[in-house]
């Protein structure tokens, strides 16, 4: 059986990724850790988190339970992030990150530490839902050409600190790479005031923030004289966290080196 030590397990993620964890088969929940001064360290993480006794104290630190389990499970922040990546290489520790906000560099020394030191799953989003959206907007995009403009909202609680979210910036690349195009050069994050006809080329990701909605995402693919919406809604964290657990349980044992819940899922080939 994996053991698992989850990151931030005091936040709304990291609570639920905890409860994932114990109702996985093939997962123990190991151990779980949180910034020392964090007023939940010392705590149960299940009493902690509203689902019952573990015996699993949250720790302060991952220096604290790093010897304590096989997987991390991190969905904190990506300064936060980088720091768990650097411990996890120097004990061969394997990694599930959800964590949004990865920078180019950070994502490059990320996948420079992994092949060199550890498996590791990254992915913007494990929700299995939202795995399958991304096939589907690459294949329509494939389908559809040139001749459909493409555009991208997404809305998130306004905790949420990046913007665009990740998955909205990887259904931007994979309908950029469907249609040949970059999505660094081509992506278009603001339009405000006379910013003249939208050009054939561009790809649109457009963010709302409020209240507390978990994640919506929408793709237009609009044509003339009709539009095609692809929608994914998510009413839940579990959805995440649920995949999270699944992508741990897989990663334990496989060579070092970086993978993605196209390989947890089988998604490759499609």
């Amino acid at each position: 059986m994996t053991k698992v030590i989850v990151a931030g397990a005091a936040g709304r993620m990291g609570q639920r990724i905890s409860y994932m964890v114990t109702r996985n088969p093939d997962l123990e929940l190991a151990a779980a850790f949180e910034h020392p001064d964090n007023p939940a360290v010392g705590r149960d993480v299940g009493e902690n988190g509203g689902f019952g006794t573990t015996g699993v104290t949250i720790e302060p630190g991952l220096d604290a339970v790093i010897d304590k389990g096989d997987v991390i499970i991190d969905f904190t922040f990506h300064k936060a992030t980088m720091g768990f990546a650097r411990t996890a290489a120097e004990h061969g520790r394997a990694m599930v990150i959800g964590t949004t906000g990865l920078s180019a560099e950070d994502l490059a020394t990320l996948r420079e530490l992994a092949e060199a030191h550890f498996p590791c799953v990254q992915a913007p989003n494990m929700a299995v839902g939202v795995n399958v959206l991304f096939k589907l907007v690459e294949k329509a995009a494939s389908i559809l050409g040139d001749a459909y403009d493409v555009e991208i909202v997404e809305a998130h609680h306004r905790m949420k600190k990046d913007a665009p979210s990740g998955t909205a910036l990887k259904l931007g690349e994979m309908a950029a790479g469907a249609l040949g195009r970059d999505l660094a050069k081509v992506g278009v994050f603001e339009r405000n005031g006379i910013i003249g006809e939208r050009t054939d080329e561009e790809i649109g990701i457009q963010t709302i923030r409020a209240g507390d909605i978990v994640g919506e995402h929408t793709v237009y693919f609009a044509g003339a004289g009709e539009r095609i919406e692809i929608t994914h809604r998510a009413h839940s964290r579990d959805n995440f966290a649920r995949g999270a657990a699944l992508a741990a349980a897989w990663v334990a044992g496989r060579p070092n080196g970086m993978y993605t819940m196209f390989d947890v899922l089988g998604l490759n080939e499609f």
